[in-house]
């Protein structure tokens, strides 16, 4: 039995919990491992391979995305979850996804090839004044990026969304300090977050993400 929580994305109540689903742009075409139900409308969102994903099985109140938005996507890897998001905002949406690596951008672009509201960027998140004549204003920004300074590279790339926009930085404590005791990594991001940008909510992510916690926020 689905449950729409919000157009584009369902949620499933199983033996093992709550699993969640995206309303697919390519109905039945797979991206990575995940099934398809259907006749292969709906693709379910791994909560372990993907950090929006892991916030969804933690509750958050809703993702502010709605479709034809454009996104900001940082450290978009392979794509696991830049799909979903592409799923979500539907052909009349667009995201400009980052990706440091050729490599993960090389499979990027075949992702892309069939999904024509992804946009690959080779380039480094944390020198956004590089691929800013590439991309518009955006109504979302997600980063997932672990680097030691990746709060600073969240702010900086802030630029991008409109007064209007939500963002949301997922957290890799060890990242930031590999011996430090995680809570206390968090609270010194929410403080350094906080002197920018209101907080919406914020979630850890165990037992699917270790170690990561993400933060909704908007412009003050």
């Amino acid at each position: 039995m689905f449950e729409e929580l919000q157009p584009g994305l369902y949620k499933e109540q199983t033996k093992r919990g709550p699993a969640f689903w995206t309303e697919n742009l390519l109905p039945g075409q797979t991206v990575y491992d995940e099934k398809l139900s259907g006749n292969g409308e709906l693709r379910q969102w791994s909560i372990k391979k993907s950090k929006i994903g892991a916030a969804l099985a933690k509750g958050p109140p809703k993702i502010p995305i709605k479709s034809g938005d454009v996104i900001l996507y940082l450290g978009a890897s392979t794509g696991t979850t830049v799909s979903h998001l592409s799923d979500m905002i539907g052909k009349n949406g667009m995201i400009f996804a980052v990706e440091y690596s050729f490599y993960m951008l090389r499979r990027l672009v075949f992702l892309a090839e069939k999904r024509k509201n992804i946009a690959p960027i080779l380039a480094d998140a944390n020198h956004p004044e590089r691929y800013q004549s590439t991309i518009c204003e955006v109504d979302f920004v997600f980063q997932d990026i672990s680097q030691k300074n990746q709060v600073e590279i969240f702010l900086k790339n802030l630029k991008f969304l409109k007064p209007d926009g939500k963002a949301m930085l997922a957290v890799k404590a060890k990242s930031i300090d590999v011996v430090a005791d995680t809570r206390k990594v968090y609270a010194a991001v929410e403080h350094q977050l906080q002197k920018e940008v209101n907080i919406i909510w914020q979630r850890t992510l165990d037992p699917f993400e270790k170690d990561h916690c993400v933060f909704l926020v908007e412009k003050k």
